[in-house]
């Protein structure tokens, strides 16, 4: 009995020894634990620190000759696309106007509401919009991070600015991105305010030589906000299989009266060439007879393109105001549907050519002149 007592005895004697063991290399791996989580909580820190902020202004172009007027939405895209441009190449985020100028010119009502055969040109009372109405911003983002200038987050940036001093806010005027990118007393900074510059912001990337950056022209129109790309989905699929064209005329067809009384345009084919006889003509060899054409167009005249129905089957944004009038506000934002409608085409054709590739209506060139000349109305003759 007693040899049984001692040996029961030993083989309890080492628990505490075994809990003292286990207690030691919890507590190491603790610290173990501890130890790795440092250098990915100075990593989040520091890059929460090493954020940089890049300001335009708080609208497109203004500061800038287009204070007092707004251009059209495909101008302000440049313009808007040449700031991200720049904040991709500084590596900064762009702190993005949270309204959009809307232009008077370019924001009438025009053929979504025009019905039983009048014509109208009721105007959208705002003259502005907000940026996310018309864009997805956490999407831009995935490409250029961005934060919007009535965010929370824009005003920290302004108070954490002015406490950094001489480090917080640079202020810039005629200075080259690569010396905004390498010269440190410019990288350095917390924010670039870039609103000293008395150009309109596309002004800015006119000069495109030796540049490694340059963001395409698709990205804008491909970024709209997400109950915009939904309708235009709803849209083409009632569509089906289509094609498409986009007629500008309204504000490209004006005249001028020279000295002699003679009148003249800028573009004098365009009034020829959109049409709908010299359109029929173009585009027959393009889009076969009987197939669905989608017509997006700032004609004002109702009925306009209806000649053309004798070879295609026609559809506008009109045909589609049941999902359209819930959710369109201006014009910008319908303009911003129907190109992605247009995107959505078996084939696509423009007013002008912009690209390579590009199928066109007019020869005229898309960029304006002053060489105003005569109009041309009448069929020339092929050689």
């Amino acid at each position: 009995m007693a040899t049984g007592k001692g040996a029961s005895h030993n083989r309890h004697r080492p628990q505490p020894v075994r809990f003292l063991l286990l207690l030691v290399s919890a507590i190491a791996i603790g610290l173990l634990l501890v130890l790795l989580s440092f250098p990915f909580l100075f990593s989040a820190n520091s890059k929460e620190k090493s954020e940089k902020y890049l300001y335009w202004g708080s609208r497109i172009d203004c500061p800038g000759k287009c204070c007092d007027q707004c251009a059209g939405l495909a101008h302000q895209e440049s313009s808007l696309r040449c700031a991200l441009e720049e904040a991709l190449v500084l590596n900064r985020i762009f702190v993005m106007p949270s309204r959009m100028c809307l232009s008077t010119i370019h924001n009438t009502k025009g053929i979504l509401h025009a019905s039983n055969g009048t014509s109208t040109d009721e105007r959208w009372e705002e003259n502005s919009c907000a940026m996310d109405s018309l864009y997805d911003i956490q999407l831009i983002s995935q490409t250029v991070p961005v934060i919007l200038d009535n965010s929370d987050a824009w005003f920290q940036v302004l108070s954490e600015g002015k406490r950094l001093g001489k480090n917080g806010i640079m202020h810039v005027k005629g200075v080259s991105r690569a010396e905004l990118k390498e010269n440190r007393y410019y990288s350095n900074a917390l924010l670039i305010n870039r609103t000293a510059s008395p150009l309109a912001w596309f002004a800015e990337c006119k000069d495109r030589k030796n540049r490694s950056v340059r963001l395409p022209y698709s990205l804008l129109p491909t970024m709209a906000s997400k109950r915009l790309r939904d309708a235009a989905d709803k849209i083409k699929e009632l569509l089906g299989d289509y094609d498409a064209i986009h007629v500008r005329r309204g504000d490209r067809l004006k005249t001028r009266t020279d000295k002699s009384g003679v009148e003249r345009s800028q573009f004098p084919h365009l009034d020829r060439d959109t049409q709908p006889q010299f359109i029929q003509k173009r585009i027959a060899k393009w889009v076969p007879q009987g197939r669905t054409l989608f017509i997006a167009s700032n004609e004002r005249k109702p009925g306009f393109f209806t000649p053309l129905s004798s070879r295609y089957k026609l559809a506008y944004s009109s045909n589609y105001s049941y999902i359209l009038d819930p959710l369109i506000e201006n014009n910008y934002q319908l303009f911003m549907v129907e190109r992605l409608i247009f995107q959505g085409a078996r084939t696509f054709i423009k007013t002008f050519k912009e690209d390579e590739g590009d199928l066109f209506l007019t020869d005229d060139s898309k960029k304006t002149s002053n060489n105003w000349q005569i109009p041309v109305y009448t069929e020339e003759k092929e050689n």
